[in-house]
């Protein structure tokens, strides 16, 4: 009698390791508004799973953040991009907090950050790392205020939960922050993949996108369709929270055939390494084209993510004449609404289809290997592992334009591309650029190395790409003041900036001859100083600002100001 005790004390206890607990009461919300997400975790981004939770501030900035727990100040970063200010607190249990696109830090924080800036004469600090006594944190405090910094699109909070040791990021739902959420997930649209050449769609060796038929709430279906070999599914769906009209991601998708689970995967947690293998998770030549995702229902070879769990032959069905199946796909949002997909699959043989052979170009790929081609001007080189399969490289040279292949295939890692320059004069040389022609009328300025007769760049997109020169010197125009005017009741000074070539890479601005810090809001094309940062002596002042774009062109603006100090 023993025995059956003892297999189920083994089995509940995998279970209890298998599934990690996190604390519910440990952390309290970052904000004291209700919580309303603008974005869930590990919601599909471009080449990136997203890291956190996006909580909106009523279209605010200037909100108080609240530390969720006690702790100590970690890091700090100032970034013009990505997650703008961010402020990282570690905590003793072993996790660490993240709040970012935030306004501007807590009093005692912004003054030791402005005095980085100041000492460096520079915006972006970088990552300041601290130890613990440096800014201890108890729970409750005030620790910065929200914003719209970084790559952001309107005022909210980004806020994670990352494990300490490991890096791991969390979803913070699990740790019991609360949100209204009784909507399920919406289909939108079922795709059908034949997985090699012998296999068939209504009698068709090509992918299909089925129409959805909503039956009632949380329940939809497809038509039946006919298929033999082996195939695969994907769906391109969303999820809506109370309160909030986004279109956010989902938590979890599994998909059953015939009652038995072939596919299940969630967004408990990853890790920022694996991330860039969304685009083997969902269907990339279809976003390229389209700017659609559909998540597979299958996994690839080459795909290391960590969020599958107990697939089926990867989640791959194979179809056998005669038999019927039904597949069901379920959605699920992180509160457990649920919304499911019935599709009838038909077993049917259907009569060979006349197979053209593969193309062959002289560049043939292999993907374990380092491989270097030249073609006129133009060399292109690809490390080991940039590829996640062998293949036939599509490379060519036409009118200055290197056409590496196609943009729908996606990378593992950045490649070389490299011009021959030697031809150009030095004046030439010195606007000249590599550009992305994604989009021909507006080329996409690449991040350029000059030597002296050799341009390169490192990118993970193939596509075309050609040398481009920028003659044009970025634009600057003082906003809501004058040359020679008295401000004495202004409290900040603003300067529009803007460049139609290869953008801003850098300015300076200064006041009497020393630096000043402006903050850059690039959506707005807005610099602005505050002049409670310094005080000013005398009434006259010169303001000088230099602005240079990414091949060196120069603007300078300079005006006369007269400012009484104001107490």
């Amino acid at each position: 009698m023993k025995q059956p005790f003892l297999l189920l004390l083994f089995f509940t206890s995998f279970l209890s390791f298998s599934q990690e607990e996190y604390p519910k009461n440990y952390f309290r919300s970052p904000l004291e508004i209700p919580t309303v997400l603008a974005g869930t975790f590990g919601e599909l981004r471009s080449n990136h799973f997203h890291s956190g939770i996006d909580i909106k501030t009523q279209g605010k900035e200037g909100l108080n953040i609240y530390a969720a727990a006690d702790g100590y100040v970690s890091r700090i970063k100032v970034a013009q991009f990505g997650f703008g200010k961010a402020i990282y607190i570690t905590h003793p249990n072993g996790y660490t907090t993240v709040y970012a696109h935030i306004s501007r830090f807590a009093n005692k924080i912004e003054k030791y950050v402005k005095k980085i800036q100041y000492k460096k004469e520079r915006y972006q600090t970088g990552n300041l790392f601290f130890k613990e006594e440096k800014f201890p944190i108890q729970k409750g405090d005030i620790i910065a205020f929200t914003g719209n910094t970084g790559s952001s699109s309107a005022p909210h909070l980004h806020y994670e939960i990352r494990n300490t040791e490991t890096e791991k990021i969390i979803n913070p739902l699990a740790f019991g922050l609360q949100v209204a959420d009784t909507k399920p997930p919406v289909f939108q649209s079922l795709k059908v993949y034949p997985l090699n050449n012998s296999s068939r769609i209504n009698h068709q060796n090509k992918s299909y996108i089925l129409p959805i038929k909503n039956i009632m709430r949380g329940e939809y279906r497809v038509e039946r369709i006919s298929a033999a070999g082996t195939i695969g599914f994907g769906v391109r769906l969303f999820d809506r929270l109370d309160k909030a009209s986004n279109k956010n991601g989902i938590y979890s998708l599994e998909m059953f055939v015939n009652g038995k689970r072939f596919y299940y995967h969630d967004v408990e947690k990853f890790s920022f390494s694996e991330s860039k293998f969304i685009n083997l998770h969902i269907d990339y030549p279809h976003y390229k084209k389209y700017k659609k995702r559909y998540q597979k229902t299958f996994k690839e070879t080459k795909n290391e993510l960590s969020t599958y769990e107990n697939l089926i032959n990867n989640g791959k069905i194979n179809i056998k004449n005669g038999l019927s199946y039904t597949l069901k796909i379920i959605a699920k949002d992180y509160k457990g609404n649920t919304s499911s997909l019935i599709i009838p699959v038909l077993g049917k043989e259907s009569n060979p289809i006349f197979q053209q052979s593969k193309d062959t170009t002289e560049f043939k790929i292999i993907a374990t290997n380092f491989q270097k081609f030249k073609k006129e001007n133009v060399t292109i080189a690809f490390p080991k592992n940039t590829f996640y399969e062998d293949l036939y490289l599509d490379f060519k040279v036409e009118k200055g334009v290197a056409k590496i292949h196609t943009p729908t295939l996606p990378l593992n890692k950045s490649f070389t591309l490299t011009f021959d320059v030697s031809n150009y004069s030095e004046n030439e040389k010195q606007q000249l650029y590599i550009a992305n022609l994604e989009s021909p009328k507006y080329p996409s300025f690449q991040n350029t190395r000059k030597k002296d007769s050799t341009f390169y760049t490192t990118t993970k997109q193939l596509g075309n790409y050609a040398l481009v020169a920028d003659l044009q010197k970025p634009k600057i125009n003082l906003l809501f003041i004058k040359d020679k005017q008295w401000i004495s009741k202004y409290k900040t000074l603003k300067v529009k900036i803007s460049d139609i070539g290869t953008g801003i890479k850098d300015y300076r601005a200064t006041i009497d001859g020393k630096w000043i810090l402006m903050e850059y809001n690039h959506k707005k094309n807005i610099l602005t100083y505050n002049f409670s940062d310094k005080k000013l002596v005398g009434s006259k002042h010169i303001f000088k600002i230099v602005v240079s774009d990414n091949v060196g062109n120069t603007n300078t603006l300079s005006a006369t100001f007269f400012k009484k100090q104001v107490n």
